[in-house]
């Protein structure tokens, strides 16, 4: 199937995809790297509303969340623990079809899970001293569920499995709550988290979530306390990224996992159609989501917008479609050649990078900065979003040059055990000796001489 038999017939109403043209350009990499489309709505902009939530949820606990949960949910609240009953209800109440993809997922998800748990290791560095390195689950983790625009029982999957897997003993879930079911989470939410034998979680959204379980809340009149976690993890939006940017100090968290984005290398090889579709998945999130195509095709980018053009006037979110595509996140990035857009896709580390080129699997294989890469036209990332096996809680706003998805080693820690002889010890004491004078700390010598007087 070639590009030209691809491309449907445009809309009377095209799409504003806008156009940044980087061909003829030698850009440098902090040129490059600013020079990326992003959205408006930064952390910044969030940071202070985000700490005064952080500070309230401290100071008040229970009764801040009820007063958060009522402004920005409307919903009335006294405790946020979602009872049971309405868990066992939910998971009752699913349709037999969406249980059966849930059951798929997760498990995809645990066999891929189950190969990334580390093994450990232990060197003799000399007779007598062995130098040990294990893996230790964190205690207690705390999962984020967003709602809002859409339902995300796949991120109930994407959260819990890795964490399962890694053997962490104690997992809580939050989710925002959702007045048309009475306060609690949505129950599709409700049913993937007990289909997964999560019973602790709570009706709570945004930042308040994050606030919650890196802090804790003492028992008090509302009811039971809120035992502080370890590690939180999950995406969200902007305000949720950066609830987790702020506690990090405190807890240990995944990624800053912000508002969906896409990515699309792609050469004349690639279907307009697929490219098109795979854009607007990802546009259909949110109206702040970023869809990016990276091509030295001109033809392929007129195409892929007369696609766009019909896709997004038949899809159901065309309006936030719509509005997604057009944003200063998104848009159409003209480069010279393939070279240069590898470039393009490190500087701009997409959560997801498709690759539709001639030889996408070598091309896959020179990227450094992404959260996941799809490769060819049979991967696109909604196979990733449920069904791949893979995780969906990606890095973004351009972390993934830094940070990576979650995965079994986000719940785990490494530890270093040193057992060393008498002997093993004296082999090596006069090193230490030394180079603790030359720090001028003798005492750390004398810790090991004393062992010998």
């Amino acid at each position: 199937m070639n590009a030209d038999a691809a491309a449907g017939t445009p809309a009377a109403n095209p799409v504003d995809f806008p156009t940044l043209d980087l061909r003829g350009r030698q850009l440098g990499p902090a040129e490059l790297k600013a020079a990326m489309p992003r959205a408006e709505t930064t952390f910044g902009v969030a940071t202070g509303a985000v700490e005064a939530i952080i500070k309230d949820v401290r100071t008040r606990g229970f009764e801040a969340l009820g007063e958060l949960a009522a402004r920005f949910d409307g919903v009335e609240q006294e405790h946020p623990r979602v009872p049971a009953a309405a868990l066992d209800q939910a998971l009752q109440s699913l349709d037999p079809a969406v249980r059966a993809g849930l059951e798929e997922s997760i498990s995809r998800a645990r066999t891929f899970a189950a190969a990334q748990k580390p093994a450990g290791a232990a060197v003799e560095i000399a007779p007598g001293a062995v130098v040990r390195h294990k893996w230790v689950p964190v205690a207690r983790v705390g999962l984020y569920v967003p709602g809002g625009l859409a339902v995300y029982p796949s991120s109930v999957v994407m959260n819990v499995v890795p964490a399962q897997a890694a053997g962490v003993p104690s997992l809580a879930l939050a989710s925002p709550p959702q007045k048309e079911f009475g306060g609690l989470p949505h129950p599709t939410i409700l049913a993937a988290a007990r289909l997964l034998g999560i019973d602790e979680v709570y009706a709570i959204g945004g930042a308040q979530a994050v606030a919650a379980f890196a802090y804790g809340i003492p028992a008090g009149e509302a009811g039971p306390a809120l035992e502080p976690v370890d590690v939180v993890t999950g995406p969200g939006n902007v305000y949720v990224a950066t609830a987790k940017r702020l506690v990090k100090s405190v807890v240990g968290i995944d990624a800053e996992a912000g508002t969906t984005e896409i990515a699309v290398l792609a050469d004349d090889s690639a279907v307009p159609a697929f490219v098109a579709a795979d854009l607007v998945s990802q546009a259909e999130h949110d109206p702040h989501a970023a869809s990016v195509l990276i091509t030295p095709s001109v033809r392929l980018a007129d195409a892929v917008r007369g696609e766009l053009a019909v896709q997004v006037a038949a899809t159901k979110h065309a309006d936030r479609v719509r509005q997604a595509l057009a944003g200063p996140q998104s848009g159409v990035i003209l480069v010279d050649d393939l070279d240069q857009g590898r470039q393009v896709c490190d500087a701009y580390a997409a959560e997801h990078l498709e690759i539709h080129t001639e030889d996408a699997a070598g091309m896959a294989e020179r990227i450094r900065n992404a959260g996941a890469i799809f490769v060819g036209d049979y991967s696109p990332v909604s196979l990733g979003d449920y069904c791949a096996g893979s995780n969906h809680v990606l890095p973004t706003s351009g972390t993934a040059t830094f940070a990576s998805g979650l995965n079994v080693t986000t719940f785990l820690r490494a530890i270093q055990v040193v057992d060393y002889s008498r002997e093993a010890l004296r082999e090596v004491g006069g090193h230490v000796v030394a180079l603790s004078r030359a720090e001028d700390l003798p005492a750390h010598g004398n810790a090991v001489s004393v062992r010998f007087s």
